[in-house]
């Protein structure tokens, strides 16, 4: 049964808007998250970096509901997203996620991908949800490709469909895993241009991403982790200038 209260909050100016408290992950004997703690507010844009392997995406897979954390507790506008009044696919919408490999299904056209989830979890009409699909591609720039199947795009073309599919849904929070990693270079641009004008109309974001560009310069806090721990967080001008833990200075050193 879905929740009104997870399907409709009340967004107060400052409020939480997803609290991440003492989160451990385990798969077997591997330990990969160990107690995350931080928390996201309404027009957040914060940056997840660090090297591979380090929990990034599987804390976000934890956030979507996609992985059951070991221990800890993740809330949602203070309700527990494990509860049993919490209905996953009325959660995701207002939580959404763009995947590393888009995710669109491959025997639709790019406009019934932005209209399915619309459908069949918001249950809103064809014609409404035809409506809302055709002004987020036309958002993203890829309305002139409404009818095309995802195997006539490349791979930017498909990433700015999988996040107009999300922005359809009207979520309150976006999740970024990694949303350049699978382009091409010369693709990495027009998706990073996207995030950047969300960044600049206030939309809350969460983004595991290796383009410290994006991190350094469109985020509002930075998060570096590593080896499943948060090691430091702050502004980009505290993580980038001055990171107060020598692991930040080394994988900045790397990186940059």
């Amino acid at each position: 049964m879905a929740n009104d209260q997870m399907a409709q909050p009340d967004v107060m100016n400052g409020e939480t808007i997803i609290d991440v408290q003492h989160v451990s992950k385990n798969f077997g004997n591997h330990e990969v998250l160990r107690d995350i703690n931080f928390s996201v507010h309404p027009g957040d844009v914060t940056s997840i970096i660090g090297a591979s392997g380090s929990g990034k995406s599987t804390l976000l897979r934890c956030i979507n509901m996609l992985e059951t954390p070991t221990s800890g507790t993740i809330l949602y506008h203070g309700t527990d997203i494990r509860g049993r009044e919490v209905n996953a696919s009325t959660y995701r919408s207002k939580v959404g996620m763009v995947f590393q490999n888009f995710n669109l299904f491959s025997n639709m056209t790019v406009l019934e991908n932005c209209m399915i989830g619309q459908q069949k979890v918001l249950k809103r009409s064809k014609e409404e949800a035809r409506a809302q699909a055709m002004r987020y591609l036309e958002k993203v720039g890829m309305l002139p490709y409404m009818n095309a199947k995802p195997s006539q795009l490349s791979g930017g073309q498909k990433q700015r469909v999988a996040i107009s599919r999300a922005l359809a849904m009207d979520p309150e929070v976006l999740l970024f895993d990694e949303p350049t990693s699978a382009l091409d270079p010369e693709m990495v641009g027009e998706v990073i241009g996207v995030m950047r004008s969300l960044a600049d109309e206030g939309m809350t974001m969460l983004v595991v991403t290796h383009e410290m560009g994006f991190a350094r310069n469109v985020s509002s806090t930075v998060v570096f982790m590593a080896d499943g721990v948060i090691v430091e967080e702050g502004t980009p001008t505290h993580i980038f200038e001055n990171p107060t833990q020598s692991r930040t200075r080394d994988f900045l050193a790397r990186y940059l």
